[in-house]
This record gives C-alpha cells, structure tokens and sequence, in this order.
C-alpha cells in the first residue's frame, strides 16, 4: 500500500512554546527523549505518551541522522521493545529515558525496501519532480529565494520566523506585462520559474541487479538474497552481496562468478556506508546531499491525491535518470494484489471511543482511499493503453482485474438512460451516493459501500471499485443469507435482514428519503428505503453491504419530461440528453430550509386566525395543535403532527411501478418535486446572481464557478438558464465575468465531450498528434487538415505510417474546426438549451464576452488530463498550428474519488467559524490552532479544508497582532493550496496577496511585491484582467509601489470598481480616498481634491453626515484643499520655481496607514480595532463600579437590593460591551475569502487613523469621551440587538426531518407541545 511520506512525528509548536491546540506540551502527553546507537549521533526526539513503539521506529527512520538505515528497532535498558506496544505501557519508560537503536537481520523483503530507501535518497526529492510526474507544484520557494544578500534589518527577524526566504536588497518594478492596460499577456515561463533549490549530485555512475541473479541454491542457504552491481564515479566496477547481517563486497567480476566475501572488506548493514567505503567521490557527494537545505514539510511530502498540472517543463527531454528499473524496484516489494475493501473496512471499523482513536482511525482512512486512488491512477493506465487483458469475453463491455481492482465501463446504458452519457452520469452518481453513504456517522458506520474511483483516460471512463467480500452463505435452514435487501431479493424474514432494514431506515432519516412500497417483478409489493436499483447484502466477512445507490438523490422534475406532458406548462425546461437528472444535496438541504421557512409562517398565520399566538401556546390548547396539522398539510410534510420532509427516489423513475396504496403519497412527493425543481429556477439562480452582485462569490474560472453553483445546489445542466437570467438582468454589465466562465464552462464541457469520442479510436502511436490537433480546432478558427496537412505527413513519416494502415492511423487528422463548433453548438443546445450566443467559432466569444483564448486552454487541458509543454503558444496565429504533437508532454487520468472526513478537525473548524460570527476573537483564535493541530494530525495539513483553516489561522494571528506568525503560517498555506489544490488555483492568487499583506507587515516590501506580481501574473493568465478581485490586487500594488506607478493602478482598480461595484458604493469610495491620498503625495493636490469629493460623497450618501468615515474624509477634504489653495497662491505670487513642492505630513500616510488600508482592501480587520473595543469595555466597567460603589454608600438601608442591582447592571454591562465588541468585530471578520460586501462592512466601520492624520486625536478623543459620558447609545443597542438576530439566524440550522429548530423557538415550543397532545389522544 501506498503511503504518504511521513512528516516528522515531533509536535509542531507555535511561537508562544504552545503546541497548535493551544496546550502547553506536558499537558499533551509529548516529551523528549535521547536516541542513540547504531552508528549514529545521539539526538533528542519528541515523542507522545500514546506512540506505539513502531511510531518511534518511523519518527527516527524519518531523521536525517540515520537516513537511510532501515531495519533498526529500539531497546530500553537492554530490553527489545514491542514495536506494537503503547510507550506509555513499556516499563520504565519515562521523559529523558535513552532509546537505544539496534539493527535487525534483514528479510528478502527489507533487504529490498532498503534498496528502495537508498534509491529515494540517492535520487533526491526535489520541487521538479512534480512538474515530471504531471502533478501540481509548488512555486513559492523559487520566487521568495534569491541570491541577493538580505540587508542588515529585517533579515534575521524573517529567518527566524520561518528560515526560507530571503529579502532582495530593493523592491523589484512591476513587469510590463502586468502593467494595467498591457496588450501583452504574461509569458507562460513565469508561471514555472526556474527553482534555486540545489540540484541532487550524481553519487554513482550506475546501480543495478547484478547479472548473476538470482543466487543458486547452495549460496540461498547460506544466506544470499541479490547481488548488486554497481560502478563508482572514479569507474570501478564492484559487486555486492545481500544477506541477513548486511551488504558485502565479494568477488564476482563482469565474467566470473565468485560470491565469496572479498579479503578485508566488512559487512555493512547500511549499504551506502559499504559504498562510502569503496569510493570516495561517493562518500564526498554523499555528504553533499545529505546537508543539502531541507524543504519544509508541506513541500516535500506526497500529496494524498494527484493534482493535475496542464503544464510540464521547458525541456523536451525532462525524464529524470533513475537506478529503479535496473533495481527491480518498479515491480514493487509485494506481487501479491492488495485486498482494497478489507483494507477499507478494517480502518472503518478501529475504535473511536476517544479522540485519540479517532484520529489514528481517520488517518488510516485516508492513507488507505490515497492508496487506493493511486492505484486507481496507475490501474487505468495499464488498462486502458493495453498492458491488462479482460476476464470476460464482451467486447462491449470488458471487464478488468488489475492490482486488487475490479475495473469495467460501467454498461452500455440502457436507452432511458441516454446511452453514453446516462452510463457515465450512472458512474458519478454512484460515486457522489457513496460518498453520502461513507458520511454518515454513529452506528450507521456499520453499513458498508465498496471503495470505488473513476478515472478518464483517453476518452473512456472507468469504474473501479475493490473486490467484493462474496456473499454469506445458507444458514442451517438452508435459507440463503447473502442478498437481503433489493426488488429482487424476495420476501425473506430473518434476523440479518432485520439488521439491515434498521441500518437503511436509520440511514433513510439521515439522508431525508421517504419509505414507500413498489411493485416487484413477481407482483408482491417490496418495501424500499432507496431507489429500486439499490441492493443490500450480507458478505462473507459478515458485514452489511449497500451497493447500486446511483439514484438515491431525489429526480430534478425541471428534466424529466413525461410524453404525456409535452404540451403542459409549468417548469420544465426541456428534455436531457439522459435519464438521470438529480437533485443535488446542497439543493435538498436549502429546499427543506425553504420549506421550514414556509411552515413556520404558516403556522403563525393559523394561531393567528385562530386567536392570536399567545393564546394557541397555552398548554391543553388545541388551537396549537391544529395550526401545526394546518401547516404541515400546506407545506407538505410527509407527517402531520410535525414538520418533516423526505423524499421518494424513485418518483419520475421510469419502469417503476407504484401499489395504489401510494399514489397519495406519490402525488405528494411529484408536488414537491416540482416545488424544489422551481425553487431551483426562482430562488437558487437569483440568489446565485445576487451574491455576485454583492461580491459574496467571485469565482474567477470553471472550478471556481462549478463550486459556487454548486454550494446552491444548482447543477451544471443549468448554466443556459444561468446566462438567460444574466442577459435579462439590470445588472447584466456588472456581471459580464459570471457570463464570461459560464460561456467557456459550456464550451470546455461540450469540447470534453467532443473529445472523448475523437481520442477514442487514435492509436496510440498519434495520440500527441491527435491532441494537438484537436486543441488547434477548438482554440483556431476555421482550422483544417489541409492548413497543417505538411506537418501531419512529416509526423506520419516519422512514425513510420505506410500503406493501408496509414489512413485509418489518421483519420483523426479529418477534423476540422468548423465541424468541431457545430458539434460544440449542437451540444450547447441539447444540454443546455443555449440556442445562440456561441457565434460561429471561437473568436465570437472572445469579441463579445472577452474570453481568453489561453483560459480556455487551460481549462481543457484540466478537464481532459492533457499535459503541454512550457512554451507561449501564438494561439491568435491562423496561418500556423500553434500546438505541435511535440508540445504534448502527456496525457494523464483524471480520478474522481471520494474524500475522507476529518471530524473532529472540521467541527473545531466550524466551532472557531461560529466564534468569529459572535465577534469572540480569541476564542476562534484558539479554536482554530486546536483546528489545524487536528489537521495537522490526519492529513499532514495536506488537505483543502487544513489550507482554510491555517489561512484563517494567519488571518487571525494578525489581529491579534502577531504578524510574524501569520507570515509564517501563511507561507505554509500557500505551499499547501499550490499542491494540494494547484499552483494556479484562484485560492492560490488570494493566499499570495493575503501573504504580501503580512510580509509587508515585517518589513519585506521586496517580497510582499514579488508576491503581488505572482497573484497578479497568475489572475491575468487564469482569467483576465477583466474581473473584480483585479481591483483588489491593483489596490494593493498602488498602496506598496510608489510614485507613478501607484497612481496608475490605484487608477485601474477604481476603473474597475466603478464598473463592477458601481460609482456609489462603498468599495468604490475607499479606493477614491486612495487614490486621493497618493495623488496628494504626488503634489496633485486638485487632482486629489476632485476624488476626495468624490469620496465625501458616496460615504455622506451611504453612511450619513454623522458616520466617523464620512467626518473623516471631510476633514482630509479640507485639509487638502487648503494645501492646494496654499500652493496655488504660492505660485502666484513666487512663481512655480519658489513654490514649496513638499507635502504635509498630515497629507502622507504612515506605514501603520498603509497596512490598515491594505487590511481593508483585502478584507483583514486591522489590529487596533480590538485593541479600542477592550480598552472601551474596561472603561464601561470602572465607571458602572464607581456609580453603583455611589449608590450603595447613599442607600444604606437598602444594601440588598443595591447588591442585586449592582450585579444585574454589571451583567447587562458586561453584556452590552460584549454585543459591543460583537458588532464591531464581526463586521470585519465574516467570511475567510475577502468579499466586496465584506469590505462594504469594513469601510463603514473604519477608524480615520491615518485618513486624517491632522485631526486624529482629537477626533478619537471625542469619540471616547462621548462613549465615557453617554454609554451606549439606543441606536446602538438597536443595532446591537438587529445584529445579533441576524447572526443567530445565519449561524444556526433549521428543522430537518423532525429534530429540533432553534430558527423560530416560539413555533417550536408550540410545535412540541402539539406534538405531545396529538400522542397523548392516540
């Protein structure tokens, strides 16, 4: 089994000596402990109480001390320890104890897994080895090391904090290519840079399996497992023997066998102290590579699942030289084929009693899933190019057994499933009911589904899945007890099936599906809990098996269109190229949400008709009872003494067929299918459209797109119903970027498809040559065979292509770009009723809708598993194909897979969430160390949900105002969104500024603006520069450049925001200010006049006369207009030669202004801010102690009741500064990716420090004093009051399925009380 490399095991530890969970190290059960012997150095080794002893074994096997030894165990006090015992259960085991290492005989097996080690040494892991294997790599070392010497400050604090930058000695111009305006777009080169990181020195000339293999018989019983041969730098052959004790050198020579030990030569138990005794030049490049710089953790660690990068390295030939292949070592250490499933049910089923049991268990699901799509990776591969021969005889449908992996194509689909298409929707249904099915938690984990990938490969999609455990056999009645549960398993009573009808009805309420009955195949009615085609089973390792669960997901009644109702209104929006349109469950959540919404003002409206609320609450009161039953009728919940919605699968299910028992409730469920397929169009579309609006979402590619619809609920299907809606819009110019990603969306997924069936039927021989060719038809309009007809014959000439063979070889290269957009436009029409605004080619889109050619590269690329060369392709060029067959590096799966959960982690993420929806800073602060210690424990931080939190974590860290630690955390998370999500991910474009804002914070201008030119190099190449988040990035680069250049992209991000945002909005005012400011410092006092009116304007519009942002800009408007009029008289009366071109202070900002301003723009709330608020609360207090110390004194008589007041005030005190501190704060610290409403919040609540330097003082002065001297004000406690609704709605769920609902308390009391009356009459 594939493992992730392991991390160091020692506990990561914060700056403050605490470890990630906020506990001090004793109190989490680490300590130190010596290791010695063994030949190596003694060092000290971080170990924790509940370790098995073989963790140790692999925390020290990971060190660099003892690479590459293996085979080693430990002993305490002469005593060889268990390597399965717990360290805290081993005797006299205690903090500071001395580990003594000991090597162990070796086995034909760890013999080879030491070759194995010494290779991976030898061959040196590097940030290239990524870009060779088509995986996603990471950047940032190569962009934040330079050889420059770092100047005196700020360089050891940067080494300190995390020793892996370095600061240039002067901050870099912005290339041109970035410039705002530049026709030029950036060059594909930058996307990769060349890395700094030290390349590995060659140790040896070769290494291999010596000729004489394998030992004969009479040298295997005296203990020779391989010979080895291996040839120095200095050019000596020499040939080793592998035994039990070691490696020696013996006497075989190229010609003569003789495995006699040599004269004087010792037998070593590591073999690469054998070869530093056999060549000095290796014991020399050894020790180089041993001392190289280590990459941090995140950067050299494999990645649970593969990243796809579409594009590979500079060079042609970027195959990296190996010694495996002559080792023997790509036949793996193992030839027996693991049993996946065993392996996933065995991890399934560790204990979790503890938190420690869980998150051993979780991380054995993950390395065991990682594993298993690897091998799914590397299984379709061999597959699919022939190297795997099928187990049936059906052509159509061939089957395969590859490596412990059952693999086929899934079926032809039947012809209501839409042929190809419905067996491949089919394929990724099944995948997305087991992930819902591996989700669910507490006893239900005792309901098993196989582990199962897909993988696309060449056209063709494969299902793969771990071998079936069989079924169980008879019991002694002879009453077979494998099948159990299905429309054909029968009628059949026995305490398995028992079992397994309480495990599908307990998952049925999780899930929210409805029980019914169907009609069987023989006529008897079949109680179901699933779809018709689902099936529960007994195996033969005894656990309960659900398999067949593609429809689980309740029908989408939008797209299925009975022959009957053709002509009917309603909201259908048309018929589907397949059968299996579904609801997602991000859709069914929100509907039943919906739904709840309904009931409850439903039942307000009947207590009302039927004498008020408060009269129906009373207990024994009837009235209750019956506006519930009113209710639920309404609403259609399937019960009538409670709100609850569920769903029937197999509504709109062709060839099922109901009893008549059910057709009220299947009416019921068709109803309410219809309702959520409207509730899809008129409220999940518009509220999609709305939070792109507001810039809650901005996704800035399809991924990025295919998400945000996605978290709605809404399927991809939808996307011509999308733009229709866009189109029909006021706002349809602010939202040209989501018209832009939808368009090429559409046209990506068409091509995808197009190119499924054109690959399909290419030998493998043209496969390069047929990509190219295909890319030249998508990307170059009216592209033909005949325009690049010479190169494909040189190609074919190459190849060798002669005679009757050639033409079928090629009949790919027929393909012309014409036929390729009609192919593209007939499937935009049928999938997604786009019937125009494709044009005629690609160049249509490009013109109308600005969509990028090299975006839509990059996306196809993504989407097919293409892999292209490192190179600027002329993609505009129509005289020239602009790809070659030799600008294909690869063609690689694309795996969808399941992911495990991390429960514990992603709780405590979403507890320190909920803490900053309250405004509790420091509680979300150690939550979210707790959070990512958790992370950090499962998934090596390797995870998209750790890079979020340990993202948020910096954000947090710089609040509280520890940039250095938010430096440093952010320079991990970076690390982890370039591997783990990709390195041009739109995450990565927002963790790079994010990282500037902290690096400036230090002191690294250089750095932070080598980090902006990333984020920008990277948004300009995925997307554009036509897209709002460019606005923030280019008010970032004009707050750190200077001069003109600040001025110009200041100028460039208010272009943007005016057309995006609007010219009276929020955002849109900041950056006037902005601009203002550096206009000012430029000596352009008119010209910063003019946009700090336009400033004053918007925010006395939006905020009032009184607001303290509004204030402010009218106190910097005064300030600069009399500079301006100041100089202005000075030029008239001095001339413009003897005029003072210097500007005030009070008109300059200070570094501390440019990082709040900085913090604004990018969504941060600046560090002061809480600061103020704990400094007001404190101030609260002392004042409401000194008034009640007051009253106390003048009303002896009554010192009770003076008490009582006293501690109730201070309650609604201590209350009222808190929802104080609440407002303030949450306003800044909502949503971890920057947002345009989030800034709106934002700049409302901006202090004017900096803004208005001058009158700084005293306007905070009289803003503290009028808090001091009135307290709160009722404005503010209204505010106060609103906010906290508001908050406590949004962060608290609604009634699912019957269990509680803390959205309306009221209507829940009453529906519980009518709840219990109801069972009480029956």
């Amino acid at each position: 089994m594939r493992e992730s490399s392991k991390r160091g095991s020692e506990p990561r530890q914060t700056a403050n000596g605490k470890t990630p969970g906020g506990v001090l190290k004793e109190d989490d059960g680490s300590f130190s402990v010596k290791i010695q012997g063994a030949g190596v150095d003694t060092f000290e080794l971080q170990v924790n109480r509940f370790w098995l002893v073989q963790d140790v074994i692999l925390a020290v096997l990971g060190r660099e001390e003892v690479a590459p030894r293996t085979s080693l165990g430990l002993t305490l006090s002469g005593v060889t320890l268990d390597p399965f015992a717990e360290l805290q259960t081993v005797k006299g085991f205690k903090a500071g104890v001395t580990l003594r290492l000991v090597e162990e005989l070796y086995s034909p097996r760890s013999a080879r897994a030491h070759l194995a080690r010494v290779h991976e040494l030898l061959r040196g892991a590097g940030p290239q080895d990524a870009l060779r294997e088509g995986r996603s790599p990471s950047i940032l070392h190569a962009l934040t090391h330079t050889h420059e010497a770092p100047p005196a400050a700020h360089s050891t604090k940067g080494k300190k904090a995390n020793n892996k930058t370095e600061q240039p000695t002067e901050a870099p111009p912005p290339p041109d290519y970035i410039l705002p305006g530049a026709t030029e777009r950036p060059p594909l080169a930058t996307l990769l840079p060349a890395n700094t990181y030290s390349e590995v020195p060659n140790c040896l000339l070769d290494l291999s399996l010596s000729c004489w293999n394998p030992p004969p018989g009479s040298r295997k019983l005296q203990g020779d497992f391989l010979y080895i041969t291996i040839q120095t730098l200095e050019g000596k052959y020499c040939d080793i023997t592998s035994s039990p004790r070691g490696f020696y050198l013996n006497r075989s020579t190229m010609d003569v066998f003789d495995p006699r030990p040599a004269q004087s030569t010792p037998v070593c138990h590591c073999l690469t102290d054998l070869l530093s005794q056999l060549s000095p030049q290796f014991k020399h490049h050894f020790s180089t590579l041993l001392h190289r710089p280590t990459l941090a953790a995140e950067e050299c660690m494999s990645t649970p699942y593969h990243t796809l990068n579409w594009l590979g390295g500079s060079a042609v030939h970027a195959h990296k030289n190996g010694y495996s292949y002559r080792l023997g070592l790509e036949l793996g250490l193992s030839t027996q084929a693991p049993d996946w499933n065993e392996e996933l049910q065995a991890a399934r089923d560790l204990p979790q009693t503890t938190l420690e049991e869980r998150l051993q268990r979780e991380k054995a699901l993950l390395q065991v899933n990682s594993a298993f799509v690897w091998a799914v990776t590397e299984g379709a591969e061999k597959v699919i190019d022939g190297f795997v021969d099928p187990i049936n005889g059906c052509s159509q449908d061939p089957a395969f057994l590859w490596g412990g992996l059952f693999m086929s194509m899934g079926g032809t689909g039947g012809r209501w499933l839409g042929g190809e298409r419905g067996r491949r929707a089919a394929q990724r249904l099944e995948l997305k009911s087991i992930q819902m099915y591996s989700d669910l938690e507490g006893d239900l984990q005792a309901l098993h589904t196989l582990p199962t990938a897909l993988a696309d490969y060449r056209g063709l999609r494969l299902s793969a899945q771990g071998l079936a455990p069989g079924l169980q056999g008879n019991d002694q009645s002879g009453v077979p007890r494998g099948l159990l549960y299905g429309v054909s398993a029968g009628p059949m009573e026995n305490p398995s099936r028992r079992k397994l009808m309480e495990l599908l009805a307990q998952s049925a309420k999780s899930l929210g599906l409805q029980r019914h009955s169907v009609m069987g195949p023989n006529g008897h009615q079949v109680p179901l809990f699933t779809s018709t085609d689902a099936q529960g089973l007994l195996g033969a390792d005894g656990r309960y098996y659900i398999m067949d669960v593609f429809r689980t997901l309740p029908a989408d009644a939008n797209f299925h269109l009975v022959e009957e109702e053709e002509g009917e209104e309603g909201a259908v929006l048309g018929r589907f190229p397949h059968g299996l349109c579904r609801l997602r469950p991000e859709l069914v959540k929100a509907f039943i949400q919906h739904k709840h919404t309904q009931f409850t003002k439903r039942v307000r409206e009947h207590m009302e008709e039927s004498g008020g609320v408060e009269e129906c609450m009373k207990a024994g009161d009837s009235r209750g009872t019956d506006a519930i039953r009113k209710a639920c009728k309404d609403v259609g919940s399937v019960s009538d003494i409670i709100f609850e919605m569920r769903f029937n699968p197999n509504v709109f299910s062709p060839g099922v067929e109901f009893p008549t028992s059910e057709s009220t409730a299947v009416s019921l469920q068709k109803m309410l299918l219809k309702e959520a397929a409207t509730f899809i169009i008129n409220d999940q579309i518009p509220a999609f459209i709305d939070d792109c609006l507001q810039g809650k979402e901005m996704p800035m590619d399809g991924a990025t797109l295919r998400k945000a619809l996605h978290q709605k609920g809404i399927n991809l299907r939808y996307l011509g119903h999308l733009i229709t809606s866009i189109s029909q819009s006021d706002h349809k110019d602010q939202l040209r970027h989501i018209t832009r990603l939808a368009y090429g969306e559409i046209v990506v997924r068409c091509a995808r498809r197009s190119f499924n069936g054109y690959i399909q039927g290419v030998e493998l021989s043209s496969l390069s040559a047929a990509a190219s060719h295909f890319l030249c038809c998508l990307l170059v309009p009216h592209f033909s065979a005949a325009s690049n007809g010479e190169e494909s014959k040189k190609r074919s000439r190459r190849r060798g292509h002669k005679g009757g063979g050639a033409a079928d070889s090629t009949s790919w290269n027929t393909l012309g770009g014409n036929e390729l957009w009609s192919l593209i436009c007939q499937d935009a029409l049928e999938t997604y009723g786009l019937k125009q605004g494709l044009g005629s080619n690609i160049d249509h889109l490009v013109e109308h809708y600005g969509l990028q050619k090299l975006s839509l590269l990059r996306e196809i690329c993504l989407k097919t598993g293409i892999q292209l060369r490192l190179r600027d392709y002329a993609l505009d060029s129509r005289n020239k194909a602009p790809i070659s067959s030799d600008d294909v590096f690869n063609l690689l799966p694309v795996v969808k897979h399941i992911t495990m959960v991390t429960t514990d982690a992603s709780r405590a993420f979403r507890e320190a969430q909920n803490s900053l929806q309250k405004g509790l800073l420091e509680k979300a602060y150690e939550q979210l160390k707790e959070a990512a210690y958790l992370f950090g424990r499962v998934c090596d931080d390797l995870h998209p949900e750790a890079c979020h939190c340990l993202s948020l974590l910096a954000r947090m860290a710089y609040l509280q105002g520890h940039p250095a630690e938010a430096r440093s955390v952010q320079l991990k998370v970076v690390v982890i969104s370039e591997r783990v999500l990709g390195f041009d991910h739109p995450n990565t474009i927002q963790q790079y500024t994010l990282l500037a804002v902290y690096m400036l914070a230090g002191g690294e201008t250089a750095l932070a603006l080598r980090c902006l030119y990333r984020a920008k190099i990277l948004m300009l190449t995925v997307h554009g520069e036509d897209h709002p988040y460019t606005a923030v990035l280019d008010s970032s680069l004009g707050l750190m450049l200077q001069g003109e250049q600040s001025i110009q992209y200041l100028q460039n991000a208010l272009k943007l925001s005016l057309s995006f945002h609007g010219a009276m909005d929020v955002t849109t005012a900041l950056i006037h200010h902005l601009l203002a400011q550096r206009m000012c410092v430029a000596g352009d006092y008119r010209g910063g006049m003019t946009q700090e009116k336009e400033a004053h304007s918007i925010f006395q519009n939006k905020l009032g006369e009184n607001h303290p942002q509004t204030k402010c800009s009218s106190d910097f408007l005064k300030a600069v207009t009399q500079q301006a009029v100041r100089v202005e008289r000075s030029i008239r009366q001095g001339g413009a030669e003897l005029a003072d071109s210097s500007t005030p202070e009070s008109l300059v900002p200070s570094q501390e202004t440019i990082l709040e301003q900085l913090a604004l723009v990018n969504g941060i709330l600046k560090t002061s801010y809480s600061m103020r608020i704990m400094e007001f609360k404190e101030k609260l207090k002392q004042r409401r102690t000194s008034e009640d110390a007051e009253k106390t004194k003048a009303e002896p008589s009554s010192e009770a009741e003076v008490k009582e007041g006293t501690s109730n005030g201070k309650q609604t005190e201590d209350v009222t500064a808190e929802n104080a501190d609440s407002q303030l704060e949450t306003q800044d610290v909502l949503e971890e990716i920057p947002s345009n409403s989030q800034i709106k919040d934002q700049v409302e609540s901006h202090l004017q420090n900096g803004d208005c330097a001058a009158e700084k003082d005293e306007v905070e002065g009289s803003m503290e004093q009028s808090g001091l001297d009135r307290g709160t004000s009722s404005k503010s406690l209204v505010e106060v009051k609103e906010l906290s609704v508001t908050t406590n709605e949004k962060s608290e769920p609604a009634l699912v399925n019957g269990e509680e609902c803390k959205t309306a308390e009221d209507t829940t009391a009453v529906e519980k009380q009518a709840e219990i009356e109801v069972l009480s009459q029956n």
